[in-house]
């Protein structure tokens, strides 16, 4: 199920995938103006903003998060029925002591929420993810890519 993406030369369509398309519940500029945590049902209070980059090789999908002082405890990574792949987690915030008083807040904190629907050609089955240096991958393979079975007729006569 490709997403088409309108051609900038005369409106024409043309058959390019489009990732983005398949974001689930948020818009493709997800993260840039607003919180994304409100689009997955996580109360805005508690929202943490974790972008997510999403990278698609002949092989595999990479899915990569900034998520720094975070343990991989305390990250869940699940797929569910409908290719769809899951990133959650919470980031802890400071608390203020009373003899404290903050200048500036600008790092987010509180409960996360990404979700994102694969393609048909990925293996549901076979998903890894590893956490190192604050930076989770999530490695998605994919299946081969076959090929038409060209077969040649011999002519008669």
């Amino acid at each position: 199920m490709s997403q088409l993406i309108p051609s900038l030369f005369g409106g024409r369509r043309t058959n390019v995938f489009d990732p983005f398309s398949l974001h689930i519940g948020i818009d493709p500029l997800d993260g840039f103006f607003f919180n994304s945590a409100l689009a997955n049902n996580v109360p805005s209070e508690t929202s943490a903003l974790v972008r997510v980059d999403w990278k698609e090789t002949p092989q595999v999908h990479v899915f990569k998060a900034d998520l720094p002082g975070l343990k991989k405890e305390e990250v869940k990574v699940e797929v569910e029925e409908g290719r769809v792949l899951q990133i959650s987690g919470d980031k802890r915030k400071e608390q203020e002591e009373k003899n404290e008083k903050w200048r500036r807040v600008e790092r987010s904190g509180g409960k996360f929420l990404r979700r994102f629907r694969l393609p048909e050609n990925a293996k549901m089955d076979q998903v890894k993810a590893s956490m190192e240096n604050g930076v989770l991958t999530v490695t998605v393979p994919k299946e081969e890519e076959k090929k038409p079975e060209v077969k040649t007729i011999d002519i008669s006569g």
